[in-house]
C-alpha cells in the first residue's frame, strides 16, 4: 500500500479522531490519504504553533497522543514551542513533519541546505522529545509508528517526532508490523509501602501534593480512592488543580509561588508530605527548600532523576502512579485511617483568615471575585483553560472546579498563546462541548488568528479576555526590581479592543469594567441561544492590579508578599 495511506489507516486504528495541521507541500500526500481513506477530522489551523497546542489540548483530554502535522522548514520549526510544552507537561503527542525528498537532502555535504526548506528538525527537536525518527527506509514506517505510539504513552507520557521525506510518503510498503508491548510496572518494596501506611496513621498534619502525573497516568479514580481511604487532605500544583473538586472537604488549596496563602502555610507546617505526580519544581516550593526537608516526604515519581533533585531527604518510590496505587491497595487490608479533625479545623481557620478574594483591593473588578463568579456560573463548561501570566494565577487561586471539569494550562514551558489553540483541541476531544478560556491581552495577541478556526468549526468556546492593557506579571516584577520602569510592559505596549476584533471574526462579544456588571456578563455565556456558539467577554482590569499572594523570593514558601519582602532578585 502507499505509505501515506498506511499512516492514515494506522492513526484511525489507534482511535485518533482529529489531527491538527497547517498545510504545506511536504505533507500533502498524508493529508490526501487522511481525507480519502479515513473518517479522521482534519483541523486546519492558521499557524503551526497553534496546531501543536491544539494537539496538546486533545492529548491531555483523551489520554491518546495528540497529532499535529507540518511541512518542512518553517512549518516544522514553528511546532517546536508546542513540542516543548508537551515534553515539560507530560502530554502524549506525535508530531509528523514532512521533509524534502531523500535525494534533495544535503547529507554529509559541507553546505547549509540542498533542498528548498530542508531543515534538520530532528536535531532541533531531540532535546524536547522522548524520541525522534527520520524515516529513510519506507519499509520501516510501520515499525516506527508503532514504536512512536508506545514511547509517547509509556512511562512519563510525552511527545515523539517523526520526520518523513516526501518520496517516502509516496512509496509502496508492506503494512505489517509487530506490536511492541507497553512498559510493565516495576515491583515496589513492600516494606516501603507498609512504612508509608504506618506514617499516614501516625501523622498529625499529613498532606498529599497532587500534580499533573495523576491526569497524565489516567488514574484519577485510583487517586480518589486513595484520598478517601487514607483521609489525607490534598494540596495541588498548578497542573494538578483539577485532580480534586473545589468543594471537596479534603481539598486544601493551590500551592506555589502564587498559591493560596492558607495552602502554602499548611504546606509549610505539615508533618508528612506524600508527593504524587509532581516534580517539586521552584514554582511549587520557592527558592528556599530547606524548610520543606524538616518532615518526612514520600515522593512517588516514574523518573528516578526527579526524586531528591531540589528537595533532599525524600523517601523515593520510583513508579508509575497506576502501578503505585495498585500495589499499595494490596497492603491496605487491616489498616484503619482516622481523619485529623484538629488539622482540618486549623486549615479551615487559615482559609477564613486569608481569603483569596481579600488579597487584592483593586480599582474596579477584582479578578479573584470574578473567577469565583465565572466558574460557579459555568458548571456547564467541560474544561477551563488558562493562558500564562497574572490571569493564570488568579484562575488557579479562585476557580471553583467541579469533579468532571478539566483545567489546562502551560506549566513547564509557560508558553503565552497556549490557551486559544489548546481549547480548540480540547473542544474537539470533548465532542464539541463548551470550554472556557481565560486569557490576558498579551497572550490573546499571540494566536488570535485561531478565532477563525473556532468560527469555521462552530466550536462553543467561551473566551474571557482579562485586559489590563499591560503585561501585568512582568510589570509587577518591574515594580519590585526596576523602580517601576515599565519598558515593554506598559511603555511601548498596547492592545486592541478585543470585542471589536471578535465581532470582525463573527463572534458575539461584550465588554465590562464595573463589578456590578460581572454576574450578568458571565450568565450571558450560558443563555440557551448561546450554548452552541463561541462568545468573547472582555473584562477590563486596572493596569496596576497585582498578583497576590506571591512568595517573597529567597524566603520560605510560607512568607508571601505583600507582607514579606523578597531578599534577592528572582531567578525564575
Amino acid at each position: 500500500m502507499k505509505a501515506s495511506d498506511f499512516i492514515a489507516e494506522f492513526l484511525q486504528k489507534k482511535g485518533i479522531k482529529c489531527v491538527f495541521e497547517l498545510s504545506g507541500g511536504m505533507i500533502t500526500h498524508i493529508l490526501d490519504s487522511l481525507n480519502q481513506t479515513t473518517d479522521i477530522q482534519i483541523i486546519t489551523m492558521h499557524h503551526e504553533q497553534a496546531a501543536a497546542f491544539a494537539a496538546e489540548g486533545y492529548g491531555r483530554i483523551t489520554g491518546l497522543p495528540g497529532i499535529a502535522m507540518a511541512t518542512s522548514g518553517p512549518g516544522a520549526t514553528n511546532l517546536l514551542t508546542g513540542i516543548g510544552s508537551c515534553f515539560f507537561d507530560s502530554t502524549p503527542a506525535i508530531f509528523i513533519t514532512g521533509q524534502v525528498n531523500r535525494h534533495e537532502q544535503k547529507g554529509e555535504r559541507r553546505i547549509r541546505q540542498l533542498g528548498f526548506q530542508e531543515t534538520d528538525i530532528v536535531a532541533m527537536a531531540t532535546p524536547i522529545t522522548k524520541a525522534c525518527f527520520q524515516v529513510s527506509d519506507p519499509d520501516r514506517l510501520p515499525e516506527i509508528f508503532e514504536e512512536a505510539f508506545n514511547i509517547a504513552l509509556g512511562g512519563r507520557p510525552g511527545p515523539v517526532l517523526i520526520d518523513i521525506p516526501m518520496d517516502v510518503q509516496r512509496a509502496q510498503i508492506s503494512s505489517e508490523t509487530d506490536i511492541v508491548p507497553l512498559e510493565v510496572g516495576t515491583q515496589i518494596d513492600e516494606v516501603v509501602l507498609h512504612d508509608l501506611i504506618e506514617d499516614i496513621r501516625k501523622a498529625k498534619r499529613p498532606l498529599i501534593l497532587s500534580g499533573r502525573g495523576i491526569k497524565a497516568s489516567n488514574c484519577q479514580n485510583k487517586f480518589d480512592e486513595f484520598v478517601k481511604k487514607t483521609k489525607v487532605p490534598v494540596i495541588t500544583t498548578l497542573l494538578g488543580l483539577d485532580t480534586i473538586p473545589f468543594n471537596d472537604p479534603m481539598r486544601v488549596g493551590f500551592i506555589g509561588s502564587y498559591g493560596n496563602r492558607w495552602a502554602n502555610i499548611a504546606f509549610g507546617e505539615c508533618d508528612l508530605l506524600i508527593v504524587l505526580g509532581s516534580r517539586l519544581d521552584i514554582r511549587q516550593t520557592g527558592a528556599d527548600t530547606k524548610f520543606i526537608q524538616n518532615r518526612k516526604i514520600y515522593h512517588i515519581d516514574c523518573e528516578e532523576g526527579e526524586i531528591n533533585n531540589r528537595v533532599k531527604n525524600c523517601i523515593g518510590i520510583i513508579s508509575d502512579l497506576n502501578n503505585f496505587f495498585q500495589q499499595i491497595d494490596s497492603v491496605y487490608k487491616g489498616h484503619e485511617f482516622n481523619l485529623s479533625e484538629e488539622w482540618i479545623e486549623y486549615v479551615n481557620e487559615l482559609k477564613a483568615k486569608w481569603p483569596d478574594v481579600k488579597e487584592l483591593t483593586p480599582k474596579g473588578i477584582n479578578p479573584n471575585v470574578f473567577m469565583h463568579e465565572l466558574s460557579s456560573t459555568g458548571k456547564s463548561a467541560k474544561a477551563f483553560l488558562a493562558d500564562v501570566g497574572s490571569h493564570q494565577m488568579w484562575a488557579a487561586q479562585s476557580l471553583e472546579l467541579t469533579k468532571d471539569q478539566h483545567f489546562l494550562t502551560s506549566g513547564g514551558m509557560g508558553a503565552m498563546g497556549f490557551s486559544l489553540p489548546a481549547a480548540i483541541g480540547a473542544c474537539f476531544a470533548l465532542n464539541k462541548k463548551p470550554v472556557v478560556i481565560i486569557i490576558g491581552d498579551g497572550c490573546m495577541q499571540i494566536n488570535i488568528q485561531e478565532l477563525q478556526t473556532i468560527v469555521r468549526n462552530k466550536l462553543p468556546v467561551k473566551i474571557v479576555v482579562l485586559n489590563n492593557r499591560t503585561l501585568g506579571m512582568i510589570r509587577q516584577f518591574q515594580d519590585s526590581y526596576f523602580e517601576s520602569r515599565y519598558q515593554s510592559t506598559y511603555w511601548g505596549y498596547d492592545a486592541p479592543d478585543f470585542a471589536k476584533v471578535s465581532v470582525a471574526y463573527g463572534i458575539d462579544a461584550k465588554t465590562i469594567e464595573n463589578p456590578e456588571d460581572v454576574k450578568e456578563a458571565v450568565e450571558w455565556f450560558w443563555k440557551d441561544e448561546y450554548l452552541i456558539k463561541p462568545q468573547l467577554l472582555q473584562v477590563m482590569i486596572d493596569p496596576h492590579t497585582n498578583t497576590y499572594p506571591k512568595i517573597a523570593f529567597g524566603k520560605p514558601i510560607t512568607e508571601m508578599e505583600p507582607f514579606a519582602k523578597p531578599i534577592e532578585m528572582e531567578g525564575t
